[in-house]
Parts: C-alpha cells; structure tokens; sequence
C-alpha cells in the first residue's frame, strides 16, 4: 500500500509542476482586459463581403462609406471595435474585417446595424464567435499614435 501512495504523490508533483506560471503575470491588467487564465477572452470576429447593392449612384456609394469610416472611428472610441481592415483584391469578394470587442453575436449584429455600407447593401457580413488574446486591445494605444492621415 506505501508504494502506491508514493506513486500518487510523484504524479500530483509531476503534474503540479508541469503547470507553469507566468513570472510576467499582471493580475489587474489581466482583469481590466478581461482576461481569463490564459489571457485570452470571446470576441467577434466579422468578414465583410461585397454586398447585393450594384448601383452605379456614385454620391449615395460615397456617402454610404464615409458613413462607414466614421462608424469605424465611433465605434473604436466605445471601444467596442478593435480591429478594422480591407483586404486585397480576392477571388471571394472578402472586402475586410472587424474584431468586435463583445461577447455575443446578437451584440455584434446591433453594432453592425449602425454601419451605412451595410445598411445600404453595398456590404454584407458574416459574424462568428472567436477567442483571441485578451491583449488584443492594448494595441489601439499605439496605432493612434502612428497613423498621419486619418482616411
């Protein structure tokens, strides 16, 4: 019987240190992110594709985009977007994608309500649950700082 309780002992020490933790670890900062012990957390992340709208009304297309630019930057300051981005040309017709910093689709789909070129069908969405680093956010500090003229 004592040999098979040092057994159990052995492997409860082998699997307690084989768990390492992070000598780096922040525990507020995890906290503020919203972090779990992994340091990641639920997002959304959107694709965005050419929409069903075709006209050629060049005014009401421009309007639609600035439109959607500035949601970009309002929804950013909420901090409830934090990445946005074009893509290449591609045989997809993927146009970009966001990072929707929410937890659920049903709030990435009011967000996404709020956004012109969506609204007027110039794009399409497709929304799906993603689990990224927790960190995601903290780059939205420095990008403002690099960017010279704000599109």
């Amino acid at each position: 019987m004592k040999p098979f309780f040092i057994l159990i002992i052995a492997l409860l020490s082998i699997t307690i240190h084989a768990q390492k933790n992070n000598p780096n670890y922040d525990a507020k900062l995890a906290k503020e992110l919203g972090a779990d012990d992994y340091g990641m957390k639920s997002y959304v992340f959107a694709v965005l594709k050419t929409g069903t709208n075709t006209s050629t009304d060049k005014e009401l297309k421009s309007k639609a985009f600035r439109g959607h630019l500035d949601n970009i930057n309002r929804l950013v300051k909420e901090n409830k977007l934090i990445v946005a981005g074009p893509f290449g040309k591609n045989e997809n017709a993927y146009r970009g994608l966001f990072i929707f910093n929410v937890k659920t689709l049903e709030e990435a789909q009011e967000l996404i309500k709020t956004d012109p070129a969506i609204a007027e069908k110039y794009l399409a969405v497709d929304l799906y649950n993603w689990y990224g680093s927790a960190a995601l956010s903290e780059y939205l500090k420095t990008a403002d700082k690099i960017w010279k003229i704000n599109p």
